[in-house]
């Protein structure tokens, strides 16, 4: 049941983004929320039967009075400017995420939900923000200078975790701050690129762009490292239509990653596990293979939730969930997850292409592109296309700093959205 709610509801996602009809697309968003709520009931019906702790209806509860409360909230305060796909698609994936994380750790999954609060509330303020806030343009160096300020503390007092220095401790919580970093990054070069974008502003982007990742491989936070680089050759290239930029980029890139391996440690480790994870499964290749096992032990029907054993997996909850995803619910569901993924990613990349202000097109290009790359890291990770990153799936795997950051995001694709729709409606009256 859960396969088939789940495959009719990407499809309707698809659907929804290439239908222009009102009345239809008010359906297929009904149909959609139906879908959710009970895919919902159905993924938590079968936890309670199968760990038999009362505790686990309450959180069923509040979850669904959250999902109320975000839709209606979302509908109440901003009308005809929300994207229902976004938000839908948004909702199906925290939905997702709960499911499995619950299954996973009821305990992480509890403080996962407890960050998720404060971020919707960041989340519903956001787009009316942007649309009050006129200057956001003018922050560039703003912008520039906070990102690097927070990467620099990072690199200075941060935490180690696997390697790397991730985390700072704030309040009791371990934060994150590349995850919104990143945005910041994007805000500067959508702000610094959309007037003009010539070989002065070329260079002097691609300085403090390479400053930005120069301190994360300082850090050793190569994920976060190859996210910003992955951003800034679309950016530019978006900016300049310039191919020789792209290609450009990517040769530099490839040059960066070899001499990455043969600096560091963990990247050669990473890279062992990716070419080779048989060789030293007990060992460097361990969480590889496990994962692997898991997707191919699912098949395309899965174990059923509770039935599989994710837990063999390490940090599962984090950098492998879609493996645990694949192994209950089954490779026809993590496939829908990819698309469903997908057409978010597409959502976004809607959203940016009908803004009429240059700013918001190409900063909502940027916020697209790292979305979307960072799916493609994590999922790759997972099933080894490519060498594992530590990177996590935006709103699914568990992570308060990825939870926050993701959420914001959707905020500001609301708000643009919003943004744009004025623009619109104002130009068609000055025509009329």
């Amino acid at each position: 049941m859960i396969l088939f709610l789940m495959a009719f509801y990407t499809y309707s996602s698809f659907y929804a983004l290439r239908n222009s009809d009102k009345q239809n697309l008010k359906k297929v968003y009904i149909w959609q929320m139906i879908i959710i709520y009970l895919m919902h009931f159905i993924g938590f019906t079968v936890i309670y039967l199968n760990v038999e702790n009362d505790t686990v209806i309450l959180f069923y509860g509040v979850q669904v009075i959250y999902f109320i409360v975000t839709m209606g909230f979302s509908n109440i305060f901003y009308e005809k400017r929300v994207n229902k796909i976004v938000l839908n698609n948004m909702c199906m994936l925290l939905s997702v995420g709960f499911m499995i994380l619950t299954r996973l750790s009821y305990t992480k999954a509890i403080r996962q939900f407890e960050i998720l609060v404060f971020a919707t509330i960041i989340y519903l303020i956001i787009p009316k923000l942007i649309t009050l806030m006129k200057n956001l343009r003018k922050l560039t160096w703003v912008y520039c200078v906070t990102g690097l300020v927070l990467l620099l503390v990072v690199m200075i007092i941060g935490n180690v975790s696997y390697g790397a220095k991730l985390s700072i401790d704030l309040f009791g919580f371990s934060f994150q701050p590349s995850e919104i970093v990143k945005m910041l990054y994007v805000f500067f070069l959508g702000a610094f690129l959309y007037k003009e974008c010539k070989f002065k502003h070329i260079i002097i982007s691609a300085i403090f762009a390479g400053i930005h990742v120069l301190i994360l491989v300082c850090s050793r936070d190569l994920g976060s490292a190859l996210i910003f680089f992955v951003i800034y050759l679309t950016m530019i290239y978006i900016a300049t239509g310039k191919a020789v930029l792209l290609f450009g980029g990517l040769l530099a890139g490839s040059g960066a990653a070899v001499i990455g391996y043969k600096l560091f440690s963990h990247v050669r480790v990473r890279v062992l596990a990716y070419t080779n994870p048989w060789s030293v499964i007990d060992n460097e290749g361990y969480q590889v293979t496990q994962s692997l096992f898991a997707i191919g032990t699912g098949g395309w029907l899965g174990l059923g939730l509770c039935n599989g054993k994710p837990n063999k997996i390490p940090v599962v909850e984090e950098d492998f969930v879609f493996s645990a995803i694949a192994e209950e619910l089954g490779g026809f569901f993590a496939l829908c997850l990819i698309l469903l993924c997908m057409s978010t990613f597409m959502a976004f990349v809607k959203i940016a292409s009908v803004q009429i202000d240059g700013f918001y097109k190409l900063t909502a290009i940027g916020l697209a592109v790292m979305y979307g790359f960072q799916n493609i890291l994590t999922i790759g990770g997972a099933i080894k296309f490519i060498p594992s990153t530590g990177v996590t799936l935006p709103l699914v795997s568990y992570g308060g700093s990825s939870l926050l950051a993701t959420m914001i995001l959707f905020g500001i694709f609301q708000g643009i959205n919003g943004v744009g729709g004025e623009m619109y409606e104002k130009i068609k009256k000055e025509h009329k």
